[in-house]
């Protein structure tokens, strides 16, 4: 840890490497994990909650005055009045950890009268620390990360998060991704939404959207992208996004244009907005799955085209 860092951000990096230690011994053996289901395609391990345990511990051992409010326990540990509140996620890409794919991370924020001030990702399989402090930028292992350079979609590389959960609408997020993937150089599904938005700040995507996530899953990421240089929003642009569960991410030029892209398809978007896309969006999930067909396996025509070079 350096001397340099602000005094929680070491703390914070403390709590995330011993979280790591946890995930990479469990990883040795994954088969070996328990795993049980929260919802459809929602899991959570015992390792989920080992680590987070291991950084409340932490956390709370040097301030115990604060307030947690972490993915698996919630709000019941520390002091909910706190003005100092910390975000965790202590595995974010269960799913992928649970099947070997190494692409997950530990998430830490740390929220001051609602503000994000302090952010920690880990990256366990890779060793990789990202770090940010509030007006002091963003770091990857200690080296000052700036978003990418590109301005232009047709060159940019964009990452998302695909519909998992019951109710979610398949049919307009495929409207979605056909919008931005035929403009891009490519779009990509990590699996762990943290470090997508890490990537962003890293300059190794150019932008990142997903809907239905959580605070614990962006919190620190948006802190890395706008200490990096780069813009995070709602889908209608707007900077309080943290609980609306609607989230992009860019270079400045690059969030710009993928707002403008994807506000037809916001919560906030105008009555006449969402009836176009309702009208313009074409049922090509249910029929595949009433024809037998599995969803995550859809007929070729439901498929938008992938541009060159993928």
């Amino acid at each position: 840890m350096s001397s340099n860092q602000h005094p929680m951000l070491n703390v914070a990096v403390k709590a995330a490497r011993a979280a790591g230690a946890i995930i990479n011994r469990a990883a040795l053996d994954v088969e070996a994990v328990r795993i049980s289901q929260k919802q459809t395609n929602d899991f959570v391990t015992e390792i989920d909650h080992a680590a987070e345990h291991a950084i409340i511990d932490t956390l709370l051992g040097a301030y115990p005055d604060h307030g947690i409010w972490a993915e698996e326990s919630g709000r019941e540990h520390g002091r909910a009045a706190s003005d100092h509140v910390w975000l965790i996620d202590p595995l974010d890409g269960t799913t992928n950890f649970i099947h070997g794919f190494p692409v997950y991370c530990v998430s830490i924020a740390l929220l001051v009268k609602g503000r994000v001030e302090q952010a920690v990702i880990y990256d366990p399989t890779r060793n990789d620390l990202f770090t940010a402090t509030r007006g002091r930028g963003a770091f990857l292992n200690d080296r000052r990360i700036r978003v990418s350079k590109r301005t232009q979609l047709k060159e940019s590389l964009i990452s998302t998060g695909f519909p998992f959960r019951p109710g979610d609408n398949f049919n307009v997020y495929l409207r979605m991704m056909a919008d931005v993937m035929k403009r891009t150089a490519g779009l990509r599904r990590p699996g762990a939404a943290a470090l997508d938005l890490a990537y962003v700040a890293a300059g190794y995507t150019e932008g990142f959207f997903e809907t239905g996530l959580s605070p614990w899953d962006v919190a620190a990421g948006s802190l890395l992208v706008t200490e990096a240089g780069g813009l995070i929003g709602n889908f209608t642009g707007e900077a309080d996004f943290l609980e609306q569960r609607e989230v992009v991410a860019g270079t400045p030029r690059i969030y710009g244009q993928l707002v403008k892209l994807l506000s037809k398809y916001s919560k906030f978007a105008s009555a006449g907005e969402k009836a176009e896309v309702r009208q313009n969006t074409p049922q090509v999930v249910e029929p595949a799955l009433e024809a037998g067909i599995q969803a995550d396996d859809p007929p070729p025509e439901a498929i938008p085209p992938q541009p060159a070079g993928e």
